[in-house]
């Protein structure tokens, strides 16, 4: 069978399965600038950066144009440069110039194209008015006037988190990203997950910057300051510093992350992988109780019967909270592994010291920002966590303070809390949390049924996992979802009654891929996310102990600090009025 091709800059490049000629190009080597594509989302086709040349001498957008057998185009004549040269002055000229103080400073592809394209002067005046930034969330920070309408964000909310926080809102030279009525972001139904931000180009939407409240945590030595870090934070962190591993996945660097951590001045740090066999532990219990009730009240198992909805993460319970407040009964009751373990480090400092204790977590995720203020983990109005910082924030502390990453020799965490499982660590990528779950509830404990578990079908980046796995006597039925629009046709396949949606465990993370991919990580392309999934499921690989019941220092927190506490310090109930939640 022939093959058929196009001729790009000269070269025949074969078609294979590209949905349009952008794919077929970079498939050529060729680094055609974008602004609005991304291939997880919709062809949008606004910016125009991506123009080619037909060899008639005509234009059209590599984007949206399906490759087309026999055919030329050039991707870089005078033509093309000039048009991109004046695209990019136009933008420049309604764009607000003071890239030093930017937020996106550095990682803005508005500013790397000017670079790029060699824009030495703008032709035409700048009309950019005063900064318009919007605040108002605890996990992302808006600037209307840095905002060049690529429509990346709207896209993003409404077509793969389907929460519809923000869309375009006028006409013409009017138009912008606004919520609804105008409103600020957090009146609107954002739930923090930050993924606008994770694909803004030009530092409009960045995450919200918390570094100057640590710093002065740090800077005070009557304040004695802990941490923890997510396992997520530990494959993201190298590769900004110079730092990648040549094994076929992201590098863990989690021993330079607390040796920087240590020389930043913090006097405990720990691993939030511990709180996570914590999580594993009163889940499970959970699990196991409501397919005992389940099977007491109706062996058949009626398909009125609702799953029980992992709940660590916050931008999830959130949307939950603002768009299915009926299935809150149905979220597991467990806190998320940073609050558990924020519990306990609280609890135990008090114990110990008697100094002032700021307590910070290391976060993959902006939703932590907002999970770490919400009343139901104060007590007597002040959090367990009192700060969180993302992996971006943490990387800009680390250069900030001259401190050499790729030169540092590793450490370790700080004891009492230094034992961790390799089911801890995997619950930063998607489907991580239910292989821990099932490690634990499973009646074999062999090796052999360890490594089965990675064939059952729950890793992998896709959106939609499903799987049934027997536990004892009992086949059940598992969901594993990433991705908001995701989890809502989860939800309304439960709701409808369809046999194929009948579920007994359904996990869901909010980011897509789980928490490698949370918006406070290092923006990354997709297979660079996918590789710290794998990072994750290696550094489990190295560990020693692989489930969170083996953990001997769960047994010893079960038996002292959290005795008789348990549901205090480990569970929370969710249920607020969805008009006072605001991210």
């Amino acid at each position: 069978m022939m093959k058929e091709y196009m001729i790009i800059d000269g070269i025949p490049i074969e078609i294979q399965e590209e949905k349009n000629i952008l794919e077929l190009i970079r498939k050529a080597g060729i680094d055609i600038p974008t602004f609005c594509y991304h291939s997880e989302l919709s062809i949008y086709g606004a910016c125009r950066m991506c123009m080619v040349e037909t060899e008639k001498g005509g234009l059209e957008a590599a984007c949206s144009t399906p490759p087309r057998a026999g055919t030329q185009i050039k991707t870089n004549t005078d033509k093309l440069r000039k048009y991109r040269r004046m695209i990019l002055e136009l933008l420049l000229a309604n764009h607000c110039r003071d890239c030093t103080t930017c937020g996106n400073n550095g990682s803005c592809k508005l500013q790397d194209l000017a670079k790029r394209f060699n824009i030495q002067n703008v032709r035409f005046p700048n009309t950019a008015e005063n900064p318009d930034i919007d605040d108002s969330s605890l996990c992302i920070t808006r600037d209307q006037n840095k905002c060049i309408l690529c429509g990346d964000c709207v896209r993003m909310c409404n077509e793969v988190q389907a929460v519809g926080a923000i869309d375009f809102a006028h006409r013409g030279s009017n138009m912008k990203v606004s919520a609804l009525f105008g409103r600020k972001i957090a009146e609107s139904s954002c739930v923090g997950c930050g993924q606008c931000a994770a694909v803004c180009p030009t530092g409009a939407i960045v995450v919200k910057n918390d570094t100057a409240k640590v710093w002065k945590a740090l800077d005070d030595k009557r304040i004695k300051v802990s941490c923890q870090i997510a396992p997520a934070v530990r494959v993201a962190v190298g590769r900004e510093f110079g730092l990648i591993s040549n094994k076929g996945s992201e590098g863990n660097d989690i021993g330079l992350i607390i040796a920087a951590l240590r020389r930043l001045g913090f006097d405990e740090i720990y691993d939030t992988a511990t709180g996570a066999d914590l999580t594993v532990l009163e889940e499970a219990n959970e699990l196991i109780k409501r397919l005992e009730d389940r099977k007491e009240e109706n062996p058949s198992r009626s398909s009125a019967g609702m799953p029980l909805f992992t709940s660590c993460c916050p931008a999830w319970v959130q949307f939950v909270e603002k768009q299915y407040p009926e299935l809150l009964p149905s979220l597991s009751s467990a806190r998320s592994p940073m609050q558990m373990f924020a519990s306990v480090i609280k609890e135990e400092v008090s114990l110990s010291s008697s100094r002032t204790h700021v307590h910070i977590a290391i976060m993959p995720c902006t939703a932590k920002k907002f999970e770490a203020a919400r009343d139901e983990f104060k007590i007597n109005g002040i959090p367990q966590v009192d700060y969180v910082i993302t992996t971006q924030e943490l990387i800009r502390m680390i250069k900030e303070s001259g401190i050499l990453f790729s030169e540092l020799s590793p450490e370790s965490v700080d004891m009492p809390f230094g034992t961790i499982t390799g089911a801890g660590l995997i619950f930063g990528v998607t489907g991580g949390v239910t292989e821990a779950v099932i490690r634990r509830i499973s009646g074999d404990k062999s090796s052999t049924a360890l490594m089965a578990l990675s064939f059952q079908g729950f890793r992998g980046m896709d959106g939609i996992k499903t799987a049934k796995i027997m536990a004892g006597e009992r086949e059940l039925s598992i969901a594993v979802v990433s991705g908001l629009k995701n989890a809502a046709g989860i939800i309304e396949g439960i709701k409808s009654g369809q046999s194929e949606y009948r579920f007994d465990f359904v996990e869901v993370m909010a980011c897509p891929g789980g928490c490698v991919s949370g918006a406070g990580q290092p923006q990354a392309l997709p297979t660079v996310k996918e590789e710290r999934g794998k990072g994750l499921y290696s550094a489990d690989k190295l560990c020693a102990i692989k489930r969170s019941e083996e953990n001997p220092l769960m047994m010893n927190l079960y038996n002292g600090l959290l005795k008789g506490r348990v549901h205090e310090l480990l569970h929370v109930k969710y249920g607020r009025d969805k008009e006072k939640i605001h991210a």
